[in-house]
């Protein structure tokens, strides 16, 4: 068999480049390990830059976004007791979307399948080779048969422990990490939100946010420590906890039920360098990976694709290597800026093990310079909202 281009990994940034290329006339094939089912059935980010909705819009998948999904123009911070409101759409002109990252992959699913293009699911022990020659190809095993991929170019869209950066030899690769020492709790549940906007809430007990899937689905998270384990967590229990770290108007608000989903998520930032080899790419959770305080995992990953498939559609259009060329350094530069914004987020509102006394007048003081101060929020809201491509 051969394809132009390999896709190893059919979620988000997979399916989305796939469909990019598409568009561009560019033969591609995906190869994904689970079933769609498991795929469907990970929880994931719930919030949009208009840059991602516009690329689902370029293939065609965002009319029941723009339908379902619910607008934002601001944030509220709570610290002291008292909210204060963001105003991201005064401040930069730019909204974002609450819309699940299960739904944007389950619109992608469907656009690729009405495009009668091919996904093999539970492709086992799927390989990348040649990459570092001009003749690459993946194999992989399909009840019980293996085949062999011949293609131009390799796209690694499988994940933080995909096949494709671990395919790479240590030497070519460096890696930065920074583990954050808690996690963060999050419960589904079938009622309405708290707010018509998110919370993020600076507490003494911890971090807690207030987020929503829609008018009748809420996500709700509190920081907890790493080896806390979700049978300690049982509803009541967290439904007490999160009302300790919200303000009283929210407390009285709040509407309670039981959990449909219960996770524990634990924190890192993690960068990969350089997102080529050869004649592979990394792309989206391959490559990086934010703490979620952000809200930059599933964005970064579609930025990763539009600077990808626009570099392959260059090659295959104008004959140009400029883009590939340039794919690494122009994705990094990018990645490293929601990275320091993700970071930066998540040391402002949780409790780390030496937030007292010093550390936590700190965060109170840049709290409140950041809802006083105009360029501080518009500084916020930018990063926020997402650079520009």
């Amino acid at each position: 068999m051969r394809t132009k281009v390999a896709i190893i990994g059919a979620g988000p940034a997979g399916l989305l480049l796939g469909q990019l290329l598409h568009s561009y006339g560019i033969d591609n094939f995906i190869l994904e390990r689970q079933t769609p089912d498991y795929v469907l059935g990970r929880i994931r980010a719930g919030l949009l830059e208009e840059g991602t909705v516009a690329l689902l819009d370029e293939v065609g998948a965002g009319v029941r976004a723009h339908r379902e999904g619910l607008v934002h123009d601001g944030i509220e911070l709570a610290f002291g007791g008292s909210r204060h409101r963001i105003d991201m759409k005064a401040a930069t002109g730019k909204t974002v979307m609450i819309y699940g990252q299960t739904e944007v992959t389950l619109d992608l699913m469907n656009a690729r399948k009405a495009a009668g293009l091919t996904t093999v699911y539970q492709a086992a022990d799927v390989k990348p080779h040649d990459f570092d020659t001009d003749h690459p190809r993946v194999t992989y095993v399909k009840d019980s048969i293996t085949y062999e991929l011949d293609c131009d170019f390799i796209a690694g869209c499988d994940g933080f422990h995909g096949v494709s950066r671990a395919s790479v030899k240590p030497s070519a690769i460096e890696t930065f990490e920074r583990v954050y020492p808690f996690g963060w709790l999050g419960i589904l549940s079938e009622t309405p939100p708290v707010s018509h906007e998110l919370i993020y809430s600076n507490h003494a007990r911890g971090f807690a946010l207030c987020t929503m899937r829609s008018m009748h689905r809420s996500r709700y998270y509190v920081q907890c420590p790493l080896d806390d384990h979700i049978d300690q967590w049982p509803d009541d229990r967290f439904w007490d906890e999160l009302k300790r770290r919200l303000d009283q108007k929210a407390v009285d608000s709040l509407v309670t039920g039981p959990s449909i989903e219960k996770s524990i998520a634990p924190l890192r930032s993690f960068v990969a360098e350089p997102m080529r080899f050869g004649r592979m790419f990394l792309a989206g959770d391959a490559a990086h990976i934010v703490p979620p305080t952000g809200a930059k995992g599933l964005n970064l990953a579609a930025s990763d694709v539009h600077y990808l498939s626009s570099a392959l559609r260059e090659y295959y259009d104008e004959k140009s290597s400029a883009g590939i060329d340039g794919y690494s350094a122009r994705a990094l530069a990018r990645v490293w800026k929601a990275v320091r914004f993700s970071w930066w987020m998540t040391s402002m509102l949780h409790r780390f093990p030496d937030t007292e006394g010093f550390g936590a007048k700190i965060q109170l003081a840049e709290l409140n310079y950041l809802v006083g101060s105009k360029a501080a929020t518009a500084s916020l809201s930018e990063n926020y909202v997402g650079l520009p491509y």
